[in-house]
């Protein structure tokens, strides 16, 4: 009986772009239907990609600590005999990861000097991310041409339905009365011009729950002291930060009247679940590589610490109208 072909998927991080890349794993998936396929990332993402049910094998030493743990992951990778290697993060270090196969290397997708379907030129460092990894999976012959700006965004349905469980419900799941705002207040650490200030998100959760809308702030178990900060002007404000896992924040994101979070991973996630809104975006990020391409859209202002409650009101337009 023979094996079935082998495939590696690598991507490590983060969050927002993980989540964009569901897209291309779905194509490879389809692309290699009787294949066993390895996702190589990082511990955060190993239960989200389970979730998707699109990999064999999940492996997350991707950035391996250490002499010893680098070998561990070399002798490994070289034993599995892998008959090509997608590696959609593109880095420095997965794109040396190359390297361990020599000198049988397998069909490589990428960067790397030397991959059988490289990925080369300077305007891909100016493309959306989803416009980016379609054309890597284009050159490597196993997805469509789009033209720029027009690579679809990934279905997190599946993730939308896992969080569900047996509830009708994510909102019913965690006890949450619809209609509600989904605020997303948090960023990654160390990112603080991505924030827009706790007292802004608190006195927009007030003039939401005037007009109707139940408050629910999430995020991860640093954002806790964010959500608490909301509640003091929100007290019925649901605070759901640390008690979720990723793939709840889909099914979240997809059932809220509206969204508003920063740039940051749980925000896409919610965003590409089908959750309406906006995003808040400072003069750091940038939006032609980030922008969600779903309902959700983007303000983007020099300095979050100047963008106002009313004026978040007022982008949000008909979502933030007064419910009776």
């Amino acid at each position: 009986m023979n094996r079935p072909k082998r495939i590696l998927v690598i991507k490590f991080s983060a969050l927002g772009d993980v989540v964009q890349a569901f897209g291309a794993f779905e194509t490879i998936r389809k692309a290699h239907p009787d294949a066993e396929i390895t996702l190589l990332t990082t511990p955060p993402y190993a239960d989200l990609a389970r979730d998707s049910r699109l990999f064999d094998r999940i492996e997350t030493d991707g950035r391996p600590k250490g002499v010893l743990a680098t070998i561990a992951l070399l002798r490994r990778q070289r034993r599995a005999r892998y008959a090509r290697v997608y590696d959609l993060q593109t880095s420095s270090r997965s794109a040396g990861y190359r390297a361990f196969f020599f000198p049988r290397f397998p069909e490589w997708s990428g960067i790397s000097p030397g991959a059988s379907h490289r990925q080369r030129g300077p305007e891909r460092e100016t493309m959306h991310n989803l416009d980016r990894l379609a054309d890597q999976l284009h050159i490597a012959g196993i997805g469509p041409a789009y033209p720029l700006g027009e690579a679809p965004p990934p279905d997190l349905s599946w993730a939308v339905r896992a969080t569900r469980g047996e509830h009708a419900s994510s909102a019913e799941r965690f006890g949450v009365t619809p209609p509600y705002a989904l605020l997303i207040p948090g960023v990654s650490p160390g990112r603080t011009e991505k924030l827009w200030p706790t007292a802004s998100f608190a006195a927009l959760a007030r003039r939401l729950r005037a007009r109707g809308l139940q408050i629910v702030v999430a995020g991860g178990p640093g954002e806790t002291p964010l959500a608490r900060a909301i509640q003091d002007a929100v007290p019925e404000a649901v605070d759901l930060t640390g008690k979720t896992r990723m793939v709840d924040l889909a099914g979240l994101g997809a059932e809220a009247a509206l969204c508003v979070t920063g740039d940051t991973g749980p925000g896409h996630t919610a965003a590409y679940a089908g959750a309406p809104g906006l995003m808040l975006m400072s003069a750091a990020s940038s939006p032609r590589h980030y922008a969600p391409r779903a309902a959700m859209r983007v303000l983007q202002v020099d300095d979050l610490n100047a963008l106002t409650p009313e004026a978040v009101l007022e982008a949000l337009g008909s979502l933030a109208r007064e419910r009776r």
